[in-house]
């Protein structure tokens, strides 16, 4: 059998493809013993913005024979891949005495479990977020440390909720510096594959793409020559990834084109699906090749900015999402702000699904991932931190027992569960933000 280096790319003027695991990288990957604990490990968080409806979201019991609350319905079929988490609370995203700004609050200390300074200028200060305490190990061993994606921009500058706009960020590489969410597919589809000039303005961009073939095209040459060595599995798999590669580029280019208004107050950079859905699950197929083809073994994504103005009129709530998140026990707003919850998940529950189709290795992307999926608050209208809405998809390898809903003492800290996770992910870790322990996954 050919050994296929697990780093092999197929290059072309202007690209550079990463490749998925194939049978012809066993002999230069494995071990000869290789368990089913080995190989790399995802860690990502998936955050959902402006709170949660408590009743819609947890399980009336604990255990394996839980029922699937509203919210989180579609993930059902995935009831063996899934641990559905109560208790955790996220003190540093109260006030604490600095006043409003819960919703800023609520976003920077979301993965840094730290309360953030409050200030409207530049001398921010929070904390280091989980993700970047595992990219600083992993990144180590690919492309690219971290990807940090949002479905909706939000400014760096200026006030934003009574705090700095910067802690509209989830992801923090330092205590004072915040890692800005990309919102585009088409900058995202360039950084992971192509050469293009991202510092240039759009026009200057379409002149390059102008230019430019197609991302395979330019790599044609390249992908013969390897189809030639590989065996028949083999080529199947490289073709099916490279169909999904184009299908990609397709996507994007069709959004580029599509001249369907975006909602109020969000531009039309090109690359982005006026429709919600499209725009979401484009960045997550994206993110699902990085990971497939180990680019990439951690990634945050913002489902929408923290106390956003964004509307939702495909899922039937045309006002904005954080003015009836204050419900007031309105029943018509709670079912509104409840269907905004809704159509978020079904888009993650997409991404499970996708993860749970990719192989990898000895099993599937999802079985070789822990994939957060929450909120920093639970209702909106009081802005809870104390009941923060949580499900791990994944169980990284064997080592978190999915199937089934637990429930831990009152407020655990956030942090707590990332350490845990950090463990997980093979990044052990003594202290995080407000960590007291670890919890049992």
């Amino acid at each position: 059998m050919k050994q296929l280096p697990r780093r092999t790319l197929l290059r072309g003027l202007g690209a550079s493809i990463a490749l998925p695991f194939l049978d012809a990288m066993v002999p230069a990957f494995a071990a000869p013993a290789r368990s089913a604990s080995a190989g790399p490990t995802r860690l990502m968080y998936v955050y959902a913005p402006t709170g949660m409806m408590p009743q819609a979201w947890y399980p009336e019991t604990t255990g394996a024979e839980f029922t699937f609350p509203r919210i989180i319905k579609p993930l059902e079929k995935f009831r063996k891949d899934i641990l559905v988490i109560s208790g955790l609370g996220d003190n540093p995203g109260r006030a604490l005495g600095d006043g409003p700004g819960d919703h800023s609050r609520a976003a920077a200390s979301y993965l840094t479990g730290a309360h953030p300074k409050k200030t409207e200028g530049a001398d921010i200060q929070c904390g280091i977020s989980v993700d970047q305490v595992a990219a600083r190990k992993s990144g180590k061993e690919t492309r690219f440390a971290s990807l940090e994606l949002t479905c909706e921009d939000s400014r760096q500058a200026g006030a934003c909720d009574s705090y700095s706009c910067a802690y509209q960020s989830i992801s923090w590489k330092s205590e004072t510096q915040p890692l800005p969410p990309e919102m585009n597919p088409r900058l995202l589809f360039e950084r992971l594959f192509g050469d293009l000039d991202l510092s240039g303005s759009p026009a200057e961009r379409r002149n390059q793409q102008t230019y430019r073939k197609s991302i395979l095209d330019l790599a044609f040459q390249d992908t013969q020559t390897l189809k030639g060595t590989l065996g028949a599995g083999d080529r199947r798999k490289l073709d099916e990834y490279l169909t999904s590669i184009r299908e990609l580029e397709n996507r994007i280019e069709k959004a580029e084109t599509d001249t369907r208004r975006l909602p109020p107050g969000i531009g039309k950079p090109e690359g982005i699906p006026p429709n919600y859905a499209d725009h979401a699950r484009l960045l997550f197929d994206l993110v699902t090749v990085a990971f497939q083809t180990d680019m990439t073994r951690v990634a945050t994504f913002m489902m929408a900015r923290e106390g956003g103005l964004r509307t939702y009129a495909e899922c039937g709530v045309p006002e904005a999402h954080h003015s009836i998140s204050h419900h007031r026990g309105d029943p018509a707003l709670i079912e509104k702000i409840t269907k905004i919850q809704c159509y978020h998940l079904e888009q993650f529950t997409y991404f499970i699904e996708k993860l749970k189709s990719t192989p990898d290795g000895d099993g599937s992307l999802l079985d070789h991932s822990a994939i957060v999926y929450g909120a920093a608050m639970g209702d909106p209208n009081v802005h809870d931190h104390g009941t923060c809405p949580t499900l791990i998809a994944g169980n990284a390898r064997g080592r978190i027992q999915t199937g089934h809903h637990v429930s831990y003492e009152k407020e655990t800290p956030m942090a707590n569960l990332h350490l845990s996770l950090l463990d997980c992910a093979g990044v052990p870790t003594e202290k995080l933000g407000d960590a007291t322990g670890l919890v049992d996954l």
